[in-house]
């Protein structure tokens, strides 16, 4: 399967096993919670090994009284972006991940049944706060390195509209963490800013049904996480 140069598919063992197993009807709730936590756990570990370098920090001294040069990851100016609802599954792992809290940043989009294509609903991206780094009031206080959650990239119309509001924003760079994508979906959402996104994915799937659901797939992420399936 031929993929664009941005978009990163994990070998990792583990992870393979662990979509395995969210693939299947029988998994509950808590377990389905639990194996999107796991995977964006692996996947964000293979990501920001990419994304983010180390710079030493100031002198710092251990419990037992030696110095030592701390260490610190650049860039600083990093957000995670959970695209609702069933992004916020994925949170938690990244924010484990990281070695210092970041701010959380919300996009609300959905899929408009007969076209597909994304709707934007919600976006608390912080648009009139003034950077603590200038000294101009007026300044964009955007993320170096935005960190895009969501469980499955379909048709790709949400992860592309959730790339242009991040780029409109001011971020610099992007990189989106998904479950599981489709390919045409995924090379969609990677042309849409290439220079600037890299897309990192556990697996990928080669079709959608006709209502734009992955195939095999995994479901609705989000019904399975809230129990509101058939609602």
């Amino acid at each position: 399967m031929s993929l664009p140069s941005n978009v990163h598919v994990s070998k990792h063992p583990c992870l393979v096993a662990k979509l395995s197993r969210l693939r299947s009807k029988e998994t509950e709730s808590r377990e389905v919670k639990s194996l999107i936590n796991e995977i964006a756990l692996i996947l964000g570990c293979e990501a920001l090994a990419s994304a983010l370098t180390t710079v030493d920090g100031p002198q710092g001294e251990t419990p037992i009284g030696y110095e030592y040069t701390t260490t610190t990851v650049q860039p600083q100016a990093l957000s995670i972006v959970p695209i609702l609802r069933s992004g916020l599954g994925m949170v938690e792992a990244i924010q484990t991940l990281l070695p210092e809290p970041v701010p959380v940043h919300h996009l609300g989009l959905y899929r408009e049944p007969s076209t597909l294509e994304p709707v934007e609903y919600y976006n608390n991206l912080p648009h009139h706060i003034s950077s603590t780094s200038s000294s101009d009031p007026g300044a964009n206080n955007a993320s170096s390195l935005a960190i895009v959650v969501d469980p499955v990239i379909a048709t790709g119309g949400t992860c592309a509209a959730a790339i242009q509001t991040l780029k409109e924003w001011g971020a610099k760079k992007i990189v989106v963490l998904s479950v599981i994508a489709a390919a045409d979906g995924v090379r969609r959402a990677a042309e849409e800013w290439p220079e600037a996104v890299e897309i990192w994915v556990a697996g990928v799937d080669s079709e959608l049904t006709p209502n734009g659901m992955l195939k095999p797939g995994v479901g609705d992420v989000g019904d399975r996480l809230f129990l509101t399936i058939g609602k």
